[in-house]
């Protein structure tokens, strides 16, 4: 059995302190323990009341995960659970480190708790695809309303001590050593007489909230908003409306056992717990040891304070790292600048930051045109015009002032690094820097290491992605990088499918449908259909030279239909909106573009036109993983969830694809190559092997 439980006497408290490193979960040992503990603290006259806490950084960091699903040893919590609620001895939780999940019911399930100010608490399962099982979504409405516990649950995030106080889930905050606290104040129960107060008994908090849809209503709304696709957050609801609605403490047990199986049953679950260990295993480096020294990175420089520097140097300001941002000119720096301060202040009129915070941060910004203010930075990124000969001048001029140790890295998207890195005397501190837009919100950091990229530079980078709140995901150095490189597959077919019978909102709305935040044409709008055709422009193409994919929206850019920036591109967007409406105009378009590359349309249903999306995408990611770009098939999934919007629910395309059957997808690219032909459609060789021996990309993991 893991896990144990210690049984001690202060006086005439029974302190019992659970001990199962490194966070204390839930096994089998943990809850023998607690049975044992709770039978001889009862059974002893001296003990007038118990303390429960937990041994090193938490109190109790929820269940055992290793478990789920298969048969557990020992008592099941919800005996040990049942046991503590009908003490007829105060519980008091010291919660002195993370309470999380399971963590939080068992406190839940004591009749009080006393927390360190720096012990977070929170219910994280609907992040697992899962709901807090244990009696959490019927002892947290009773204690502190049903609208704030539908918050608290669906949001799946965690809270310090005071604002646990504050929220009613905590009795009292520690002043000093958290257990001699709660020794304290069952002392304090027990000199004045006062009851055992089962949370299971109260219904107060719950009588306003009874008959009032609107308050539900408003959390599917919510809930369908923040988390498309997702189950479990419905189950959750249901859950809570069980509290409120039917009033007794085990009708509304029934309905969370009930909902808690379906979850545990539903794919959505492995998938998610598949995105919860894999997050952790990006940060392993196999050639990078974990002892590989890193250096502080104090201070950093942006070069370019346009969308994309703008949006780094927030990332910087937000974790409270001194910045100096670069610009050509002073006009261009004072417009970035300004963008910055736009961007916080609208925070502050949400509500999201105070005006001294705002102050704080841009106390932090410096800006300069000159090159040597760049000196003492740990760290320079250069954030300047994706082309590869102005960043290899950029490299040099930054090599000119960077100081000794100093990392030079790159904002690319899918340029060669190499080539940046040759431009300097010092290849091994060069690496790439890929943050996604906009780079002050989104999770993902793409760290691309060069041929010479030392140890020490990788190690530091994958920290600082940390340290920004990043999900740093190494990736080998090849046009595209691991993101951009799969999504040119993607895109590619969207393109052609369209030629081919399907409009531009048929194949949206399928992905739409499948989880994405925005299929390829709206995310082309975004983005700027003038881009391309700019840069196609720049390269001397003639119109019979632009690949297939490319001539409808060139065509529209001709018409200045540039995207939403120009409230028109292959979406109408009313002044202000960023709703797109369908236009029959384009669909002429699409349809005449057709005629004239001498192609048949025809109809095409949503299922083609998702695995004609989808397969080339996970086909290639395979090939990726043959080159060694990426390190497993969770990077992958990783990159695609946090940067390109893949939906969570699905584990990430490479866990998706396995959920498929590998033998069906291989052979659908196999039928697809004998229709339209194309290197998009021939087989990975990784993919044809994988399928002969009976394997999935899983197997990969190692």
């Amino acid at each position: 059995m893991k896990g144990t439980v210690h049984y001690e006497l202060r006086d005439n408290i029974a302190l019992m302190t659970i001990d199962n490193p490194p966070v204390n979960p839930l096994s089998s040992g943990v809850r023998k323990g607690l049975d044992e503990g709770i039978r001889q603290a009862l059974s002893d006259d001296q003990v007038q009341a118990i303390v429960l806490t937990g041994a090193g950084r938490a109190f109790i960091a929820g269940a055992d995960i290793s478990e789920f699903g298969g048969a557990s040893e020992g008592p099941g919590l919800m005996d040990c659970l049942n046991a503590m609620d009908a003490s007829s001895k105060p519980i008091v939780a010291a919660i002195n480190g993370t309470a999380f999940g399971g963590g939080l019911e068992v406190a839940l399930c004591c009749h009080y708790r006393v927390i360190a100010p720096s012990a977070p608490v929170g219910l994280p399962e609907v992040k697992l695809g899962l709901l807090p099982g244990a009696g959490g979504t019927q002892r947290l409405p009773r204690l502190i309303g049903a609208e704030k516990a539908l918050n608290f649950i669906l949001s799946g995030d965690p809270i310090p001590g005071p604002q646990a106080k504050a929220l009613g889930i905590a009795d009292a905050v520690a002043d000093g050593d958290v257990v001699e606290a709660a020794i304290a104040f069952a002392n304090d129960l027990i000199s004045q007489g006062s009851p055992v107060r089962r949370i299971r008994d109260e219904n107060g908090a719950l009588a306003a909230d009874r008959g009032n849809a609107e308050l539900f209503d408003k959390a599917r709304k919510d809930a369908a908003r923040k988390m498309r696709k997702r189950f479990a957050p419905e189950m959750i609801i249901q859950c809570v409306e069980a509290a409120v609605n039917l009033g007794d403490f085990d009708a509304g047990m029934a309905v969370e056992a009930e909902n808690f199986a379906k979850c545990l049953k539903h794919p959505q679950r492995e998938a998610l717990i598949h995105m919860f260990f894999s997050e952790r295993e990006v940060a392993k480096i196999p050639d990078v040891p974990r002892d590989t020294p890193t250096q502080a990175i104090d201070q950093a420089g942006v070069i370019g304070c346009g969308t994309m520097g703008g949006g780094i140097t927030m990332s910087f300001l937000n974790v409270g790292i001194p910045v100096t941002v670069l610009e050509l000119d002073q006009e261009a720096l004072d417009r970035g600048i300004g963008v910055i301060k736009r961007n916080y202040d609208i925070q502050v009129q949400r509500g999201r930051m105070s005006e001294a915070e705002v102050n704080e941060r841009m106390g932090l910004l410096t800006g300069t045109t000159s090159y040597a203010e760049l000196g003492s930075a740990d760290v320079i990124i250069e954030a300047v015009y994706e082309n590869i000969d102005v960043k290899v001048e950029t490299f040099k001029k930054m090599e000119e002032v960077a100081k000794p140790g100093a990392i030079l890295a790159s904002n690319t998207s899918g340029l060669d690094v190499d080539k940046m890195a040759d431009a300097t005397t010092r290849p091994e501190a060069v690496i790439g820097l890929h943050f996604f837009s906009p780079a002050n919100v989104m999770k993902l950091l793409e760290v691309v290491r060069g041929a010479k990229t030392s140890n020490e530079t990788i190690a530091t980078s994958m920290k600082l992605g940390k340290q920004l709140n990043k999900i740093a995901v190494l990736s080998g150095n090849a046009p595209g990088f691991i993101g951009n490189r799969m999504l040119a597959r993607y895109t590619q077919q969207a393109g052609e499918i369209i030629l081919q019978g399907a409009t531009p909102y048929q194949v949206d709305n399928v992905l739409l449908q499948f989880g994405m935040p925005m299929g390829p044409f709206q995310m082309n709008d975004l983005v700027g259909l003038d881009l391309g055709w700019r840069a196609r422009k720049l390269a001397g193409m003639k119109p019979e030279e632009v690949p297939i994919t490319a001539r409808v929206a060139d065509k529209l850019c001709e018409m200045e239909r540039f995207g939403q920036k120009t409230n028109r591109g292959f979406y109408i967007y009313p002044e202000g909106s960023r709703a797109g409406q369908a236009d029959p105009e384009v669909v002429e378009l699409v349809e005449q573009t057709s005629a004239e590359l001498g192609i048949n349309r025809r109809e095409i249903d949503d299922e083609e036109v998702l695995k004609r999306c989808l397969y080339p995408l996970i086909n290639e990611g395979a090939r990726i993983l043959e080159d060694g770009i990426a390190i497993r098939p969770c990077d992958i999934d990783i990159v695609y969830i946090n940067g390109y919007g893949f939906p969570e629910v699905t584990g990430g395309p490479m866990f998706w694809a396995d959920k498929q059957g590998l033998d069906n997808i291989l052979a659908d690219i196999k039928k697809y190559q004998a229709e339209y032909g194309g290197d998009a459609w021939q087989p990975a060789p990784l993919l044809e092997r994988l399928v002969a021996e009976g394997k999935t990309f899983a197997s990969l993991q190692g």
